[in-house]
């Protein structure tokens, strides 16, 4: 509140009190001042206690980009020819990514002016904080920790992608891909879903897609299912790793070289959850009666017991199908059980989510199957992964959105069928994954084949075999 607007107020109220109990009108003043200033500094407290949240859940969601080095690095094989391909490959994403969404991923996405479509300002943060006539932001998320938060959410798109190439791509086709998917692919894809006018954003006004939009509050869609649709089509354009057999016969596993480093990674994955999915929220300090909070508090929670159930699942049908403890596997649940909880995390009860984890496993166990026959060589599994679990993730939410959880997000006609909700959220679900597949295809698919057929795709076999050399030779005398 300004502080002329809480002096009138306060002002109109005292006088009252003061004619009836003969305060001087030096005393009505002073006491409007204090309660004036108290009222700006619970505003500033407000806002620095949000902006911290925010931060933090962007440094967490950073994090992740040090989960993905160790999971790749990890899961690919021999470590002497891979593991500073991966290496560099994560540290080209998060820089590559920085930059272009700075020029223009955060523009398509969140730039005003904008269409139901995309975004079509504040590119290179031009008129970052423009107010109107009426002293309001004419952006309302043209904020520097939003930004943050944003890009970091981008990054991880460009992770997903590159880890389904990795192994065998040069640091052309990494630049390239993290440069068109995070200032091209990913923000049109965003916008639709969380952007003000974003025509599948459920607070769109003065009404959204089909009465209730899409529901994606950490990005089962919006942002798993795009980079694992994009990693399919470089995986499945640039072909098998050497080694993995000729493109007609049965796929040969190849086993990753470092257990520790998956595990590794994984948990930190993991660790950078907690500010993907509560993050979302962007607030923690309650602005009307309901308590926010409460959501955050929600999310933390199953997305503990979505990626634990999934790691859980994981490991018996390993044990009762091989009679042995595969621990890679049981990561690979755990990370496929975070994916399906991502969209819903804010809405579905406790039980729920555990249910989504034990589901999201089989989904997995059937996309492995289905890269197996069709030879396709991820090496991560990672496209399988966050394409299959994050549809689940968008469909599990039509079903299982509690009403007294929703509402709050959402709105009154939003919950799930399971509670008795309409099959037009359903629909919206499901519409939004089918634009989200078809969007990211005919963007990734010519793009991965024009690389590809330039010749800055795969490494070449003199590249791949010159990674043999020990870098100690270098320093030779």
């Amino acid at each position: 509140m300004a502080l002329s607007e809480c002096n009138g107020d306060l002002l109109r109220a005292l006088d009252h009190i003061g004619n009836a109990s003969n305060l001087t009108s030096f005393a009505m003043e002073e006491v409007t001042s204090y309660f004036c200033e108290l009222d700006n500094r619970v505003n500033y407290v407000t806002t620095g206690t949000d902006t911290t949240f925010l931060l933090f859940s962007a440094y967490l969601v950073f994090v992740m980009q040090a989960g993905f080095c160790m999971y790749c690095a990890g899961s690919v094989k021999d470590s002497a020819q891979n593991t500073l391909n991966i290496i560099v490959m994560n540290v080209v994403d998060a820089a590559v990514s920085a930059i272009a969404y700075y020029l223009f991923g955060f523009a398509l996405a969140y730039g005003e002016p904008s269409n139901g479509f995309i975004g079509k300002g504040n590119f290179a943060h031009h008129d970052f904080y423009a107010t109107g006539q009426d002293g309001y932001a004419v952006n309302p998320f043209a904020n520097h920790g939003i930004w943050i938060y944003e890009w970091a959410s981008a990054a991880v798109v460009a992770g997903i992608a590159s880890g389904s190439i990795a192994g065998r791509s040069q640091v052309t086709a990494y630049v390239a891909c993290s440069a068109f998917l995070t200032g091209f692919v990913y923000p049109v894809i965003s916008h639709w879903a969380w952007a003000t006018y974003g025509w599948l954003n459920p607070y769109r006004t003065p009404q959204p897609f089909l009465k209730v939009g899409m529901a994606d509050f950490g990005g089962s869609g919006a942002i798993h299912m795009t980079g694992g649709i994009a990693g399919f089509w470089g995986a499945w354009i640039e072909g098998p790793r050497r080694g993995r057999g000729e493109p007609r016969d049965v796929p040969q596993p190849m086993n990753g070289h470092s257990t520790a480093f998956v595990v590794l990674g994984t948990l930190l994955l993991w660790l950078g959850w907690y500010g993907f999915n509560p993050g979302s929220d962007f607030d923690i300090v309650p602005a009307t009666d309901f308590p926010i909070n409460v959501i955050v508090e929600r999310a933390a929670v199953t997305t503990t017991l979505a990626g634990a159930a999934g790691g859980l699942t994981m490991l018996f049908v390993r044990r009762l199908n091989t009679r042995e403890w595969e621990v890679e596997d049981m990561c690979s649940g755990v990370i496929g059980g975070l994916v399906a909880v991502s969209a819903g995390c804010g809405v579905i009860e406790s039980w729920a989510a555990v249910l989504l984890g034990f589901l999201g496993a089989w989904v997995l166990i059937g996309m492995k199957m289905v890269a197996m026959a069709i030879r396709l060589d991820d090496p991560v599994e990672s496209s399988q992964r966050h394409f299959g679990c994050g549809l689940l993730g968008l469909l599990f939410v039509a079903f299982f959105a509690k009403k007294e959880y929703a509402v709050h997000l959402y709105g009154d006609n939003f919950y799930g069928i399971v509670y008795g909700g309409s099959g037009r959220v359903l629909a919206a679900q499901a519409i939004g994954a089918l634009c989200t597949v078809a969007w990211t295809s005919v963007t990734m698919a010519p793009f991965f084949f024009v690389l590809h057929q330039l010749g800055l795709l795969r490494m070449s076999a003199e590249e791949f075999m010159g990674r043999r050399l020990p870098r100690p030779l270098i320093f030779d005398n």
